[in-house]
């Protein structure tokens, strides 16, 4: 049996798996509200009382973890928690604990999706040999490659979600121009993320939200993109499209960086909420507006990813090779 976790700033999945299939099977899989918890190991120790759980037999494990990875610990982007491999694996006697970037365990779950798990905004032309691309959005944003190597694909992980944010229209312009008037330095995230989303909100609403949304509740961003999807406040629509047209650029600064030709995934926890939207168009044109090299983003496939345990089940995936190679 292994241990595996997916890390977030709001949300902890920690799940025990089965290693025996070529895609680990889940046991026992419980969310956590991060926050509830000092920190991983007394998390873990929660975890552990679950009756489908024998720690006794857990040697692996491994860890998705919102924040950059040096050495073998962590510091969270977005909440207090410092994450240390040495101390989790001494607390619970593991033989092995590996800490990676959310996204680059996301990465590993790629190759093992099921067709049912994804859903395809452009089939393109996958190559066999080619890198694979992963962006997703939730409380912050992420990317990550799959570089193909000797016949299978090395996850490499990013903090390109804090690389500076590029405008390409004149609203967006407007949009940089507010937002350092505002905070000094753009990022990438401070537009393409949840809080984003409440960001975009305040620079399409100078009167108030005819929606009624209220930017201080904590699920302010998913009502945004329920009123711009129900079209009940133009100023909400205008928050999504620029949203929408943002990620979609920024998907293709992606592809072009990674020259993803085996394909660029959308995971998080947004896009499966938004997937009307990402649908209809926009998305897909600011991905491919990359001229003069708009025929090779448009041969590459570009899939949301549907299943919300991806990143749970990359590290489980990591966690089960790691083993194997023992």
């Amino acid at each position: 049996m292994l241990l595996a976790g997916d890390i977030g700033g709001t949300k902890t999945l920690l799940g025990a798996f089965d290693p025996s299939h070529a895609r680990p099977r889940p046991i026992a899989v419980r969310s956590f509200a991060t926050l509830d918890y000092d920190d991983l190991t007394t998390m873990i120790a929660a975890f552990l009382k679950d009756d489908a759980v024998n720690d006794s037999t857990i040697e692996t494990a491994c860890f998705g973890v919102a924040g950059p990875v040096i050495g073998e610990s962590a510091t969270m982007t977005n909440i207090p928690w410092a994450i240390d491999a040495r101390r989790v694996r001494s607390a619970f006697d593991f033989q092995r604990v590996k800490l990676l970037n959310d996204l680059e365990a996301m990465a590993y779950a790629v190759p093992v999706l099921a067709d049912d798990e994804v859903h395809v905004l452009q089939r393109g032309e996958a190559s066999p040999t080619g890198n694979i691309a992963l962006i997703a959005a939730g409380t912050g944003l992420g990317e990550a490659l799959l570089h193909r190597v000797d016949g299978r694909y090395i996850a490499s992980p990013t903090e390109a979600g804090h690389a500076d944010f590029a405008a390409r229209t004149e609203r967006e312009l407007a949009l940089v121009r507010h937002l350092t008037a505002r905070f000094g330095r753009v990022e990438v995230e401070r537009v393409i993320s949840g809080r984003g989303l409440l960001v975009l909100h305040t620079f399409t609403h100078p009167q108030p939200c005819t929606a009624g949304v209220d930017v201080d509740d904590p699920d302010a961003a998913a009502d945004i993109s329920r009123a711009a999807l129900d079209r009940r406040c133009a100023g909400c629509v205008e928050t999504l499209d620029l949203f929408v047209d943002a990620y979609g650029a920024e998907a293709g600064n992606l592809a072009l960086r990674s020259v993803a030709t085996g394909g660029v995934f959308i995971g998080g926890g947004i896009a499966p909420k938004i997937l009307p939207a990402l649908i209809a168009g926009s998305f897909m044109r600011a991905f491919c507006a990359k001229d003069p090299l708009e025929e090779l983003v448009r041969r590459m496939p570009v899939k949301v990813i549907l299943n919300a345990e991806a990143g749970l089940l990359g590290a489980a995936v990591y966690a089960a090779n790691a083993r194997a190679v023992r």
